[in-house]
C-alpha cells in the first residue's frame, strides 16, 4: 500500500484565487509526461425550470459545438492531432469539465477550454443533431429496466424537487428546448464566480497558474447568477410504491430507497461505511450475500449513497425474474432492519473499514483519479489534508456509529419502492 505522508496533501497542493474568482489546484507529478485537468463552474440542473429540465445538460453538451474562433470540426482536429481529449458534463449543482492532454499541448488545450466556455456560438445546425441524439438517448433508457427502476424511484422519493427530475431531461422537455434557451441559460451562469480548475501531472504551480491567468484571468461576467437554493425537501412518511409497467421484458428490477445526508454532514463517513457493509463489500455485501447468494433469487443486488451537495438518494437495487419480485423486496427489508436493530459484529466492520482504506490508493495511481479527490476536497470543504486524515477517520468509526447512521438515514416504512417490468 502507498505510504499515507505520499498523499496529496497541503505540503505539495498548491491553491490559488484569482482575483476573477477562479481558484486553480496543482499538484505537480514530475514523472508525468501527461497533464490530467479537471474542475467545474457552478452551472447545473438546479438553475432550470421543470418544463426545462435537460437544459444545463444541453448546453454543456453544446460548448464543443463551436467557438467564436473555432468551429466544430477544428477544435476536434486540433485536439486529435495530438491525442488530446476535452469534455464537459452536467449535474443537478455543477457543470464539469476534463481535460487531458501532453504536458507541451497544455497551451493547446488550455485555449480551446477557455474559447469554448467563453464565447460559445451554439450553431443551431448541430444544436438540432445533438437534440436528437440525446432524444435517442432517452428513448433508449426508457427501455431498459433498471434506468426506470431508478427514475420512477427517484420520483417517488423526491416530489417537487429538482433531484426527482433527470438531469438529462425527459422526452416532453428535451424536444421544446431551443439554441435561444441555451444561449439564455450560458449567459445567465457561466462565469468565472465559483470556477474551480485542477491541474495533476506535469506542470509546476507556476506554470499551471499562469496558463489559467492567460486564458481565463480576464473573463468576467457580470449578469452570473448564483445556483438558486435546494428547496426544502419532504421525506417520505409512508411506504410509497410504484410499478413502471415494460410488458415486453423478462426482467423486473428493483429499486428502494429514501434521501440520504448529503457529503458534508458530519456523520456522512460513517453513513457511507454502513453502506459499505449492506450493499458494497465483496460479493456486494449483506444484501448481495443474502438475495443473489444465498437465495439466488438476483443477477445483481447491491447498495449505494449517492450523496453530494444536497442530500442524494441511499438506494438498493436488485435485478429479478417477475415473479421473485416481493421475495427480494422483502430479503432487503430484512437486511435494512438487521443493520438497524444489530451492531455490526467488530470483525465484519474492520472488514470494511480495511477494505474502505486500502482502495484509496488505488483510485490515487493515476493523475485522473488524484484531479477527482482534490477537486471533491474543494468542492465539499473537506481541506487539502483529508486524504491523510482519511485512514484514521475511517478506522475510528464504532459499530454505534453505524448503527446510529442506519437508524437515522435508513427505513423499512418510510421510503420509496420501485420495480420496472413486466405484471406479474
Amino acid at each position: 500500500m502507498t505510504i499515507s505522508h505520499n498523499y496529496p496533501s497541503s505540503a505539495t497542493i498548491h491553491r490559488e484565487t484569482l482575483p476573477n474568482g477562479i481558484t486553480v489546484l496543482v499538484y505537480e507529478r514530475s514523472g508525468s509526461q501527461s497533464v490530467m485537468i479537471e474542475g467545474y463552474l457552478p452551472a447545473g440542473a438546479l438553475a432550470e425550470t421543470a418544463a426545462q429540465s435537460g437544459l444545463a445538460n444541453y448546453t454543456a453538451v453544446s460548448l464543443m459545438r463551436g467557438s467564436q474562433n473555432h468551429s466544430f470540426d477544428d477544435i476536434y482536429e486540433k485536439l486529435e492531432a495530438v491525442g488530446a481529449e476535452l469534455s464537459f458534463s452536467s449535474g443537478y449543482h455543477l457543470t464539469s469539465l476534463s481535460a487531458q492532454c501532453l504536458a507541451e499541448d497544455a497551451d493547446l488545450v488550455l485555449n480551446l477550454l477557455a474559447d469554448v466556455v467563453r464565447q460559445p456560438v451554439f450553431p443551431e445546425p448541430l444544436l438540432n443533431q445533438l437534440k436528437g441524439q440525446i432524444i435517442t438517448g432517452l428513448q433508449m433508457r426508457a427501455n431498459d429496466t433498471q434506468h426506470m427502476a431508478s427514475r420512477t424511484l427517484r420520483e417517488l422519493i423526491y416530489p417537487n424537487h429538482p433531484y426527482g427530475r433527470s438531469q438529462n431531461g425527459s422526452l416532453q422537455t428535451v424536444p421544446t428546448l431551443s439554441v435561444a434557451d441555451v444561449k439564455q441559460f450560458h449567459a445567465n451562469h457561466y462565469g468565472p464566480q465559483g470556477m474551480v480548475i485542477c491541474f495533476v501531472g506535469a506542470l509546476t504551480p507556476a506554470q499551471a497558474v499562469a496558463k489559467v491567468n492567460a486564458v481565463l484571468g480576464d473573463w468576467h461576467n457580470d449578469a452570473q447568477q448564483p445556483m438558486p437554493a435546494l428547496p426544502e425537501l419532504m421525506l417520505p412518511d409512508d411506504r410509497l410504491q410504484r410499478h413502471h409497467p415494460m410488458p415486453d421484458k423478462y426482467q423486473s428490477d428493483i429499486a428502494l430507497g429514501r434521501p440520504g445526508p448529503p457529503r458534508n454532514a458530519p456523520d456522512y463517513l460513517a453513513a457511507s461505511l454502513m453502506n459499505t457493509v449492506l450493499g458494497v463489500f465483496g460479493m456486494m455485501g449483506r444484501i448481495g450475500k443474502n438475495v443473489r447468494e444465498a437465495q439466488g433469487l438476483a443477477y445483481y443486488a447491491y447498495s449505494s449513497l449517492q450523496g453530494g451537495l444536497g442530500p442524494g438518494a441511499w438506494l438498493a437495487a436488485a435485478g429479478v425474474a417477475p415473479d421473485k419480485v416481493e421475495q427480494a423486496t422483502n430479503s432487503i427489508l430484512d437486511e435494512i432492519a438487521r443493520i438497524q436493530n444489530e451492531r455490526v459484529p467488530v470483525e465484519e466492520l474492520a472488514d470494511s473499514q480495511a477494505y474502505r482504506i486500502g482502495s484509496l490508493p488505488v483510485g490515487l495511481e493515476t493523475n485522473s483519479g488524484i484531479a477527482n479527490v482534490i477537486t471533491d476536497m474543494e468542492l465539499y470543504d473537506w481541506g487539502l489534508d483529508y486524504l491523510l486524515e482519511y485512514p484514521d477517520l475511517v478506522r475510528a468509526i464504532t459499530s454505534d456509529q453505524v448503527q446510529a447512521a442506519a437508524q437515522k438515514y435508513l427505513s423499512t416504512e418510510h421510503l420509496g419502492i420501485a420495480v420496472a417490468g413486466p405484471e406479474i
